[in-house]
């Protein structure tokens, strides 16, 4: 079972602070949705409230055209996973899996085979009999999916549920959920601060800061092309470069470059991705770069670079791991890899 999910001008507050204004997002029926952003943007608050666990102070939460603002967590067509998994220690994991439908008066035997085919599908066929502590990490977290899944939701949350991993474990699990989520066809909303994580997983990232929507969209669009300067910030590592508006274009430390700039703003910040900057030709050309400090990162240096036309200017970029201290390369960028957004006001 799936279904859409509507948010209409949700916001909340928690005494004095104001953690949700005017949420406004709709997701369809099948969706993989990732919330990202720091702690503190609102995202946890907003599955709470798709989960019934907080009330909005105004707006709707409606799941398959059903208005769902008021009715309690064990009453909407939604569960949720926990970062903490929350199984049963004393009971088998065909138990735990099966705790939902025993609560939902579903026979025993009903309910084991319901469970054993959950466990099945997050690949633990036959550990029905196991108990959570024989498992490791990864494995109890697919308990846990397996578990939330057993109920049929119509919606399923999840609130960092990869975060107690170690990163090998977390990579295996993201690809286990996007593959379990194609099978099984619910909606899926899942909160996040890892933007990579979100990239992996996402049929649409929703970025969130301060509680508010700053950009959704697929991960492609969010990551190349953002909408705002924090989703530009926050969505991987980003070279910031001060610029003004001048008469044919833009101005920068670093050169000017000939184009239109949509808006009135006359201080600018022109967004570079490391990966954008290349050592050749290309149609703007930043000059002249030193080669400061290397990281090496396997398939590429993570390189500070000392442009000759800005020295105070520090640009990271992404190099062939065969470059060294001190060398110096030609910058060159593609301007449509390029972001500009006017200057952020203190």
């Amino acid at each position: 079972m799936t279904a859409p999910v509507t948010l209409d001008r949700v916001a909340h507050s928690f005494g004095p602070h104001r953690a949700l204004g005017d949420i406004r997002l709709e997701i369809a029926a099948g969706e993989y949705v990732v919330l990202l952003g720091p702690s503190g943007c609102g995202k946890t608050t907003l599955l709470s409230i798709l989960g019934g666990f907080v009330r909005p102070d105004q707006g709707r939460v409606l799941i398959g055209g059903r208005d769902v603002t008021a009715v309690p967590p064990a009453r909407r067509p939604t569960t949720t996973v926990f970062q903490d998994y929350a199984l049963f220690p004393h009971m088998t994991l065909r138990d735990n899996v099966g705790f939902g439908l025993r609560m939902a008066g579903v026979a025993r035997a009903r309910r084991h085979e319901a469970a054993d085919r959950q466990l099945a599908l997050v690949g633990l066929e036959g550990a029905g009999g196991k108990r959570p502590h024989e498992l490791s990490g990864g494995q109890r977290q697919r308990v846990a999916l397996a578990r939330a899944l057993a109920v049929e939701p119509e919606v399923l949350l999840l609130d960092e549920p990869l975060g107690a991993l170690d990163l090998k474990l977390r990579r295996s699990m993201q690809d286990e959920l996007k593959a379990i989520q194609r099978r099984v066809g619910t909606t899926f909303v899942h909160v996040t601060h890892d933007q990579e994580e979100a990239m992996a997983i996402a049929d649409r990232i929703v970025v969130m800061n301060a509680g508010r929507i700053e950009d959704q969209g697929p991960p492609d669009r969010v990551y190349r092309r953002p909408a705002s300067l924090f989703a530009a910030g926050f969505m991987g590592e980003m070279n910031r470069i001060p610029a003004r508006r001048g008469p044919a274009g833009v101005e920068t430390p670093l050169g000017p470059l000939p184009v239109a700039v949509p808006g009135d703003a006359a201080r600018l910040t022109l967004c570079l991705r490391p990966e954008a900057l290349r050592d050749g030709s290309g149609a703007w050309d930043l000059g002249p770069a030193r080669v400061g400090d290397l990281a090496f990162f396997g398939t590429h240096f993570r390189a500070h670079l000392i442009p000759e036309r800005a020295p105070d200017l520090r640009l990271v970029a992404h190099l062939p791991p065969d470059r060294a201290p001190d060398s110096v390369l030609r910058l060159a960028v593609d301007p449509a890899e390029l972001s500009i957004f006017p200057e952020e006001v203190p």
